[in-house]
């Protein structure tokens, strides 16, 4: 039976009408121009990019490894609520937990569009590969998936049940068919609900930190043909670079969507907290790198000094200092450093903006310039940068996940409701 619950207000979406008109011609454009270059990849194949024998990963890769960054991380802040319990989190884990799921379904569009053959993107599931950590990854990624969208129901489930018991008719079966027809509202409902959450959480660290970002840098340390990668602190590095970059997008989403959707006003303790998270891991990220270049410097081998000296003096130099150094570390470590700047949601907006558009560099700057470098000696040197259909396929896919996100987030509750378990 369910108890009476307390006067709920549900009315997600954008405030302002205009906004939502706007906001979604843009995503169409997005969409559209992603449609259009994917015609172009679908018939003319690899011939429409520059991918080459000497790089045979590049754009497509590189937003791979960042959007899976985004959702590890994302997930790994919604834990801070679900697992440990830390005071305040609660307010953002949904969106944390939307967010991971809609980075991880663009991170497979990208694997997707990257195929030689992509009608054949169902094939490891039938022929797997037991030595194969590809293989692995790609079922780790399922399990990951299933984590999340069960972390997400187990957060949501009282707050559907709350809206279908308000409402009739398509929409009340439409917020049932979500709750999976669980519609009891009892404390004895949300305490199971809150039980599960953080058992799927529990499950879902070890498995986002060593599977799933972990594991995608391990794709790259056992690469011994390419020192730049081979490396044991490579999954380290990723691990907190996606923390870097999803507690970036959490906090850039809470303000935004506070902002926009809800018509609240932001809590800048939550929001000081976020900022204090992401000044932790902009020191860590950046010290890490720091290690990692100085080993690869004494280790005076030619090949990982010649790639630092592309990274850092070559073709990918602006790269390097303007966005991985400029936009991820030091623009917004600036913006931090105040106490009255980290309580300002539109400097934290602009810090989160900032990290997140940053974190896109560090991945072109581990997938491409490690290939440019020829193995051995006597092999031509590579050279690549994305061509227009590779750009807006990218554009497209970001497109699609902007737009998922928008819809979930104008139809779910990602906000807890009044009386909410997570109030």
């Amino acid at each position: 039976m369910a108890t009476q619950s307390p006067h709920v207000e549900f009315d997600p979406g954008f405030e302002d009408d205009r906004l939502r008109v706007a906001w979604y011609a843009i995503v169409a454009v997005l969409v559209a121009v992603g449609a259009y270059a994917t015609y172009f990849r679908l018939t003319e194949g690899m011939a429409s990019t520059n991918l080459t024998s000497v790089v045979p990963w590049g754009a497509w890769v590189a937003f791979y490894i960042y959007f899976v960054g985004l959702s590890a991380g994302a997930f790994l802040v919604s834990t801070m609520a679900n697992v440990f319990e830390v005071e305040g989190m609660h307010r953002i884990d949904r969106e944390a937990l939307f967010a991971a799921v809609i980075s991880m379904a663009v991170a497979l569009l990208f694997v997707w569009i990257d195929l030689g053959r992509m009608d054949r993107m169902y094939f490891p599931f039938l022929w797997r590969q037991l030595t194969s950590a590809l293989s692995w990854e790609v079922h780790a990624y399922v399990a990951y998936i299933g984590i999340l969208v069960t972390e997400l129901y187990f957060s949501m489930r009282i707050d559907l049940a709350r809206v279908a018991e308000r409402t009739s008719g398509l929409k009340r079966r439409f917020y049932a068919a979500l709750a999976l027809g669980r519609l009891d509202t009892s404390d004895e409902s949300q305490a199971f609900d809150r039980r599960w959450l953080k058992r799927a959480g529990v499950v879902g660290i070890p498995l986002a930190i060593f599977m799933v970002h972990g594991g995608t840098g391990v794709l790259f340390a056992v690469s011994k043909a390419r020192p730049y990668w081979n490396s044991g602190l490579f999954p380290v590095i990723f691990v907190v670079s996606a923390l870097l970059s999803g507690t970036a997008l959490v906090m850039l989403i809470y303000v935004l969507r506070t902002r926009l959707f809800d018509g609240d006003s932001v809590d800048p303790d939550l929001l000081d907290r976020l900022a204090q998270l992401v000044i932790g891991f902009i020191v860590i990220d950046a010290a890490l790198t720091a290690i990692e270049t100085f080993i690869a410097i004494a280790s005076v081998h030619p090949h990982e000094i010649e790639t630092w000296r592309v990274i850092m003096y070559g073709p990918m130099s602006w790269s390097f200092w303007w966005f991985m150094v400029g936009f991820s570390w030091v623009f917004p470590m600036v913006l931090l450093s105040k106490r009255s700047w980290r309580r300002s949601p539109s400097v934290m907006v602009l810090a989160g903006l900032s990290v997140v558009v940053g974190i896109v560099a560090v991945r072109f700057n581990i997938v491409v310039p490690a290939q440019v470098m020829p193995v051995m000696e006597g092999l031509p040197h590579g050279s690549y940068f994305p061509t227009l259909v590779e750009w807006g396929t990218s554009v497209g896919m970001i497109g699609v996940g902007l737009l998922l996100y928008t819809l979930g987030a104008e139809t779910l509750p990602l906000t807890p409701l009044s009386g909410g378990d997570h109030e």
